[in-house]
């Protein structure tokens, strides 16, 4: 992964963005639906003043953007990448393959040419990539995946919602710390409250790793560095009970399934509910645009995609069915994080939190 990626073909404008912004690299080819989403995307999130570079097959993405009308004097631009890692490849296939197109895009990022890596591909060989391209802010183990889940009164952060399947309690601790600077530098929260998912709210409840982690967060809250609210359950999460819940990324990733299937499954049965007979559909009419507003909250594509926190440069990995409006939302997200300079303020946060739950 040594190769350095072609230079960017210019598409559009490229300083007809917000000034002084740098771009984000979208591996554009990247996802179940390949180029389209990706592109459409992309002139949206354009549109609306955030630079693109878009990364794959020049000539693919050249024919994807003429679909688009004024798309010429965007600021986006096309940089090529022959290669792609498809869901049937391995993750660690990215070590041998530099021009994959999400190796181009983490790289673009090294090399200070992109502000953040999207890709709504293979999660794992998103991971691994911005892993062996960027590194790892010093003192984290392991990055994790950082989703929102909707909930009472907004979200609660969940992490890992998938990167890491065996962890150790270090691991967890250092993802409680990493989102606490997450949910204070993006959303304004300044002294977040963390959970530890467990199958019951007493101290002594949970698998060995969660009474192991449990000690450790315990610590941390007593030493001013964490607001450890102490072990919460499944039902919390959508309680809203704490700000941010930790766990291990199989139960993690399991709990974001689990509840992006209940919610689409739900919604499905008050639309046949509300459509069932001529009373019904009265009934729905006047509740239109509060279930409107209900279905923005669930759709998945309001987050676009979920950072993975704890690299040296910001990647963010988004759901393989995503659609256009998931992929402009990733786009602002990332956007939004280099803005507020969110990594150096990481890397800065864990210089300060050196001791129990964190490395040299």
């Amino acid at each position: 992964m040594t190769a350095d990626p072609p230079a960017p073909r210019r598409t559009g404008k490229a300083g007809s963005g917000r000034r002084g912004a740098l771009p984000i690299a979208l591996d554009a080819v990247g996802g179940d639906y390949g180029a389209a989403p990706n592109v459409e995307g992309a002139v949206q999130a354009a549109r609306a003043g955030v630079p693109v570079l878009l990364v794959g097959e020049r000539t693919r993405l050249h024919a994807e953007l003429g679909r688009h009308a004024g798309s010429g004097t965007l600021p986006i631009e096309v940089v090529d990448a022959p290669d792609l890692i498809t869901m049937d490849d391995h993750a660690t296939d990215v070590r041998r393959r530099p021009e994959a197109s999400i190796n181009v895009c983490t790289r673009l990022v090294r090399e200070g040419r992109a502000a953040a890596a999207v890709s709504m591909g293979h999660s794992g060989a998103t991971m691994t990539s911005a892993l062996f391209t960027l590194g790892r802010i010093r003192g984290v183990d392991r990055p994790a995946i950082l989703t929102h889940l909707p909930a009472q009164g907004g979200f609660t952060t969940l992490l890992d919602a998938g990167a890491n399947t065996d962890v150790r309690p270090a691991y967890l601790a250092q993802w409680a710390q990493l989102a606490s600077v997450y949910l204070r530098v993006l959303e304004g929260h300044e002294n977040p409250t963390v959970g530890l998912l467990s199958i019951g709210e007493e101290d002594h409840k949970g698998s060995q790793l969660v009474l192991d982690t449990h000690a450790l967060l315990r610590e941390l809250h007593g030493q001013g560095r964490l607001n450890f609210h102490g072990n919460v359950e499944g039902n919390d999460i959508f309680k809203n009970t704490t700000d941010i819940v930790v766990t291990d990324g199989f139960t993690g990733n399991v709990v974001l399934k689990l509840a992006e299937g209940e919610a689409k499954v739900l919604f499905g049965w008050v639309k046949d509910a509300l459509t069932r007979d001529l009373k019904s559909k009265l009934g729905a009419l006047l509740v239109r645009g509060s279930l409107r507003s209900l279905a923005e909250r669930l759709d998945p594509s309001t987050y676009g995609a979920s950072i993975l926190i704890g690299v040296r440069g910001l990647a963010f990995i988004g759901h393989g069915k995503s659609d256009a409006r998931a992929v402009k939302n990733a786009l602002l997200r990332a956007s939004r994080a280099h803005e507020a300079d969110l990594v150096s303020r990481l890397e800065a946060a864990f210089a300060e939190q050196a001791g129990p739950g964190t490395v040299g």
